[in-house]
């Protein structure tokens, strides 16, 4: 089922026109864009009654605002500081306020990934490493699946190792990519890397070449390993959410793809799972995943991930609290 607002938005940028519609789309990050672009593409049959409702809610939301008049681009800096913190807030204000640019790895991000594991491929891994921290981990995590082994895993083992970037050798690099971001020379270097940035993308890595990654780790430093491990967050980790999480994330993931990730699952978790739904709902839960055929290993993982996404995000948005790390490390 699309997401709500998603849809909301879709139908009025279709209705603003599109000079205005354009001016939206320069402010979206690429997966935002990309999302909504697909929930553009694929209305139909939308009612009168539709496009006046979101039109009518949307003026709503408009009319409450305080902000107009005022300066808004030192009311936005301030919002988006106080939100995203320095560092986020000053890449996004760098592209919302001064027009940014789509060059250098900041570009990397509206490639698909086989494209971008072709360009950057024969780099160092330490060149790899860095790019890849700048990237969205599930897009990080499909680069680093079309490398081979070696390149993998010692491209990981130097993500978890990566401290900072000092500033010059980050524009440096992306100079060789074509420009990234501006700056001036007193900027701090940036933290970036390091243990939690590698177990969110392995968390990605298909299981198979997950357990060659973490063995890597484990070569080069058995306690080093273990942080890594420790950061990660599996499926059965949901034991660990409270109730109210699950119901929460219950909300953002699909029927089918529940029931293909809970195929893989211990009774007691999918136990977790019905406890969270109504009666009637965990009993037509309990049923399609009786109905429901044989599944291969590999599609379960893949769901289970999807779903662990769509927790991350809710902890991200602090709607979610994860809890302990489980001994289990893989899905």
């Amino acid at each position: 089922m699309e997401d709500d607002g998603v849809l909301k938005s879709a139908i009025l940028l279709l209705s603003v026109g599109e000079d205005e519609a354009a001016q939206v789309f320069k402010l979206l990050s690429p997966k935002e864009a990309q999302k909504l672009g697909t929930a553009m593409a694929n209305l139909s049959n939308v009612s009168r009654d539709q496009i006046e409702s979101v039109l009518a809610e949307f003026r709503v939301l408009a009319e409450e605002k305080t902000a107009l008049g005022q300066d808004s681009d030192e009311y936005i800096r301030k919002v988006l500081t106080n939100a995203l913190g320095d560092e986020k807030a000053a890449n996004l204000l760098d592209r919302i306020l001064h027009g940014g640019d789509t060059s250098g790895i900041e570009s990397l991000k509206w490639m698909d990934g086989p494209s971008v594991a072709e360009l950057i491929k024969n780099e160092h891994p330490q060149i790899i490493a860095t790019i890849l921290v700048h990237l969205e981990r599930d897009q990080a995590s499909e680069i680093l699946g079309l490398f081979a082994e070696r390149l993998r895993n010692d491209t990981l083992l130097r993500i978890a190792t990566l401290d900072s970037i000092q500033p010059d050798a980050l524009r440096e690099l992306n100079d060789v990519l074509t420009k990234l971001m501006s700056g001036s020379n007193n900027i701090r270097k940036a933290p970036m890397g390091g243990v939690r940035a590698a177990a969110e993308i392995l968390n990605f890595i298909p299981s198979a070449q997950e357990v060659s990654v973490i063995e890597n780790f484990k070569r080069y430093d058995p306690d080093f390993a273990q942080k890594i491990m420790d950061e990660m967050f599996v499926f059965d980790n949901l034991m660990d959410i409270d109730d109210h999480g699950i119901q929460l994330l219950l909300k953002e993931v699909q029927s089918e793809s529940l029931i293909i990730a809970l195929k893989g699952a211990q009774e007691n978790l999918r136990n977790k799972i019905f406890k969270n739904m109504s009666q009637r709902a965990a009993e037509a839960l309990r049923e399609d995943l009786e109905a429901k055929g044989p599944v291969r290993v590999s599609e379960v993982e893949a769901e289970q991930k999807e779903i662990l996404k769509a927790l991350r995000q809710l902890a991200d948005d602090g709607q979610v609290v994860l809890g302990g790390k489980g001994e289990d490390n893989y899905v």
